[in-house]
């Protein structure tokens, strides 16, 4: 919703969800093939009735989407609509009146809400006076159709008009946390180097300087220079470790958005419990996490994916447990790939452990890592295998 088609699924979507509304052609169309009129006024109504549907689900159609078109042509189509939509009527009779739903419905769904307010009653007025004249007793019934369908798509349109404005702000907000991220790491690399760089480089000086005369005090300045070289390289790698060492709630929000757009039906944790679990341990479990994630992506053919983290109580102590299960086939290959034996390691060195195999209906992969330093593996899958499925 709120963007044109991207692919013959979606179009055909899009059809026929504006395709349903069409019924209340019924009635012109019933009144063209009964033989109530000459062949002259049957012609001129099946090349009316043509160009007032094509008008109409071109103006709905690309204005319903972002590449939108023009106000004034937007208020030109509308008006060509209700000029055909009384032209009909006037000239073939009440069967016709329903066209004027058709032009409530553009109303509603291409003009801005203000001028939509006014547009919509005052197709509805117009239908009245054209049916009371035609001899229409209905016609005051299909005023409240025609108030109630133009204004029911004003609050479809402003959905729309919300769905496209929340991308976009979705969109600037991920680049702007972008930005923030890439100067919080600048700022941490002129903290981390700046200082330590700024010393090298005056005791690289001193050394130059002593170096002729006092060669002793010249190997001490280099000596100095070595430790704070390699002070240096290890706080770098702190830090980029800590940049590389994966979250799980970043991981499960990545999960989402990637699940979504493979057009994955997602079951995920809203937020997860992870009071008392080492870094390392759930870090261990967001690589889990994005590979099986990447997995049901690339290769299952699933359609729909459940991840659940929960707590268990076992004779080696707590566990915190996740378990990816898919509807797919599981990837290809029998045994076990580069994958999942890279994380069956990264796994056993906090004292996890990883199974996965074939289920009923799908794939399932569950990892468990204590929640506590100092707790080991052994004994827990034996006494929690099948314990979530």
């Amino acid at each position: 919703m709120g963007q044109p088609p991207r692919n013959g699924r979606e179009f055909l979507r899009k059809t026929l969800w504006i395709g349903v509304w069409l019924v209340f052609l019924s009635s012109p169309v019933h009144d063209l093939v009964s033989g109530h009129h000459t062949t002259g006024g049957t012609v001129a109504g099946w090349l009316g009735l043509a160009a007032f549907v094509g008008i109409y689900l071109s103006l709905v159609f690309r204005n319903m989407g972002s590449r939108q078109f023009s106000g004034r042509l937007v208020i030109g189509y509308i008006l060509v609509l209700g000029a055909l939509a009384v032209l009909l009527t006037y000239t073939l009779g009440s069967p016709w009146l329903g066209l004027f739903c058709y032009v409530s419905v553009a109303c509603g769904s291409t003009l801005p809400l203000r001028t939509a307010n006014w547009a919509v009653p005052a197709t509805a007025g117009v239908m009245l006076l054209v049916g009371l004249h035609v001899g229409e007793k209905d016609a005051w019934d299909l005023v409240l159709l025609v108030l109630l369908i133009g204004f029911a798509m004003t609050g479809v349109s402003q959905l729309v008009r919300t769905t496209v404005e929340l991308r976009k702000a979705r969109a600037t907000v991920a680049q702007l946390a972008a930005n923030e991220e890439r100067l919080r790491l600048a700022r941490d690399l002129h903290d981390l180097l700046g200082h330590s760089l700024s010393l090298i480089t005056l005791k690289s000086e001193l050394a130059g300087r002593m170096l002729p005369d006092h060669p002793d005090k010249a190997a001490q300045q280099v000596a100095d220079i070595e430790n704070v070289s390699r002070q240096a390289l290890v706080d770098v790698r702190e830090a980029v470790t800590g940049y590389r060492r994966p979250r799980l709630a970043g991981e499960l929000a990545g999960a989402q958005v990637a699940l979504t757009a493979a057009d994955v039906i997602a079951e995920l944790p809203a937020e997860p419990d992870l009071t008392e679990v080492p870094e390392e341990n759930e870090s261990a479990l967001a690589w889990v996490l994005r590979e099986a994630v990447t997995n049901v992506v690339r290769h299952s053919g699933a359609r729909r994916c459940v991840v659940e983290l929960v707590r268990r109580q076992t004779l080696d102590g707590p566990m915190l447990e996740l378990s990816v299960e898919d509807n797919g086939s599981g990837g290809s290959g029998g045994g076990p790939g580069n994958g999942l034996t890279g994380l069956t390691e990264r796994l056993e060195k906090v004292g996890g452990a990883l199974e996965a195999g074939r289920v009923r209906h799908g794939f399932r992969l569950v990892a468990r890592v204590p929640t506590a330093v100092g707790q080991g593996a052994a004994g827990a899958l034996g006494d929690t295998v099948g314990s979530g499925a």
